[in-house]
């Protein structure tokens, strides 16, 4: 596991939410603790708990590291109706810091140990939209040991996605991490689980199934069309970017247009794509995918680096 890609240490936490009682662990709490920034635990009593945001949780830009560790019991709840975790350096609402905001290297976001579930982002429109759970725009995002359970963003749309995780400008193009995670039921235009524009990801050790891509006309859209449908499990769209997936299981996905598992394009044909050790299986597209590649729409130059692993 590279370093990059490690767990942070929070044995020390700057904010611990809640007294011990699972009633002390409320929606203002989390809201108040991720604006303020640092490392965030819970405290919530021995049971797991479902915490439902009755507020978006913002982190502030002035902050240079805000890290959410459940400690494996703890769900966030969007309810179905709101986007739960949000951070963008270009909104200024949330402070502007410097004069690069799609280009900093703070804040650092971490999510760890934590349960996502029924966040929607439809109708958030500000920077594009998507990201039912996870909206970042900027800084560095890492997601270790997290599960992502029935998220929603708009469900059409030509370059919109991410019912669980939306990613834009990470600094210096460096990659958004996500470790030993699982991403079930998304649904959205484009990717289900997660989505992207010029941003690099390494996946690891991790699990996408059932998400579906529910747009259609593709991108660009077809005339008459609100497009989008692609990337059932993961979409992700720009020119110079790499994604790595690596021992990961991408299975039952299904994609109205292209994609069922992944949908990648590179407009430049300078991006690269490469699957290690994965298991790719009934992922299918309905419109289009690449020949050889079931479940995968590939536009580069050359073809997708597969090592080991099946796709299916």
């Amino acid at each position: 596991m590279p370093a990059a890609a490690q767990p942070v240490d929070t044995s020390h936490p700057t904010h611990v939410i809640g007294n011990g009682t699972p009633a002390s662990c409320t929606s203002a709490a989390v809201v108040a603790a991720v604006a303020a920034g640092g490392i965030i635990t819970f405290s919530c009593g021995p049971s797991p708990v479902t915490i439902t945001m009755q507020a978006t949780a913002k982190v502030v830009n002035t902050s240079a590291d805000v890290v959410l560790d459940g400690g494996g019991r703890v769900t966030l709840s969007g309810g179905g109706v709101r986007r739960i975790l949000y951070m963008d350096t270009c909104d200024p609402s949330q402070q502007w810091t410097t004069s690069h905001c799609q280009d900093q290297a703070e804040p650092r976001l971490t999510v760890q140990n934590l349960t996502f579930t029924g966040g929607n982002s439809t109708g958030r429109t500000y920077d594009g939209g998507g990201g039912g759970a996870i909206f970042d725009r900027g800084g560095q995002l890492k997601v270790i040991n997290s599960s992502f359970v029935d998220n929603r963003c708009d469900p059409a749309g030509p370059d919109l996605g991410g019912a669980a995780i939306r990613a834009l400008s990470q600094y210096g193009n460096l990659p958004v991490y996500v470790v030993g995670s699982t991403f079930r039921g998304g649904v959205c235009s484009n990717g289900g689980a997660l989505s992207s524009i010029g941003v690099s990801w390494v996946i690891l050790n991790s699990v996408m199934t059932g998400n579906k891509a529910i747009g259609w006309g593709a991108n660009p859209a077809s005339s008459g069309t609100p497009g989008g449908g692609s990337g059932a499990a993961i979409y992700t769209d720009g020119d110079l970017y790499t994604m790595t997936v690596d021992g990961t299981v991408i299975e039952d996905n299904t994609a109205r247009e292209g994609g069922g598992a992944i949908f990648f394009v590179s407009n430049d044909s300078t991006g690269t794509l490469r699957l290690q050790n994965c298991t790719l299986r009934d992922n299918p597209s309905e419109g289009f995918q690449t020949a050889g590649y079931p479940g995968i729409f590939f536009h580069s130059s050359g073809h997708p680096v597969v090592t080991g692993g099946t796709i299916s």
